[in-house]
């Protein structure tokens, strides 16, 4: 199930937590977050090839890239026995914004978005089914947890894809991992 847990930035130990996910997408649309729940026009199984994931949300992913006009939409794959999970773990646990809104929607498996606004911390633990839109130049890190396992599918609205301007800010090493959100919930 999904959550949010609101945080005052310097007090990463006193968050409020709601799991029901009307109150999640209105907390985060009150900060210019876009937050959806999709579901698969057609069957697929676990292990298939990207198109037929792909095509299995064609008609969300239509609406939004006529929306926003996204120029490139892949899907990315991460499970435990990644060689090189670790460091892909390690780039996305800093601080960051991009000057293109990040958008990525869980095929499977779960992952935990920071997102640094003002003066509080909102900590998205996204699950299957989940869409969730950052907008540009929000700081926010991703925890995809020791042993990652995910498949998203990714927007983007340039064909560069995805770039970080890192902030240096070591606030995201105060604020719990996703093993430990997870345990807290």
């Amino acid at each position: 199930m999904s959550a949010l847990t609101i945080y005052p930035a310097d007090q990463p130990q006193h968050g409020t937590t709601y799991r029901d996910f009307d109150t999640i997408a209105g907390q985060l649309d009150g900060i210019g977050v876009q937050f959806e729940r999709w579901e698969a026009g057609s069957e697929f199984i676990s292990e298939v090839e990207v198109l037929t994931v792909m095509d299995a949300y064609q008609q969300h992913i239509d609406r939004l890239t006529e929306q926003y006009g996204f120029k490139s939409v892949n899907v990315v794959s991460l499970k435990a026995d990644h060689p090189e999970k670790q460091a892909m773990r390690q780039k996305f646990l800093s601080e960051h914004t991009h000057d293109d809104f990040e958008v990525r929607f869980f095929v499977e498996g779960r992952g935990l978005f920071y997102l640094h606004r003002d003066d509080k911390v909102y900590a998205i633990l996204c699950e299957q089914g989940d869409l969730i839109s950052v907008p540009a130049h929000i700081k926010h890190w991703f925890d995809m947890g020791e042993n990652p396992d995910f498949k998203c599918i990714r927007l983007f609205t340039t064909e560069d894809g995805w770039i970080a301007n890192f902030t240096g800010d070591p606030i995201a090493e105060s604020f719990p991992t996703f093993e430990q959100y997870l345990a807290g919930l």
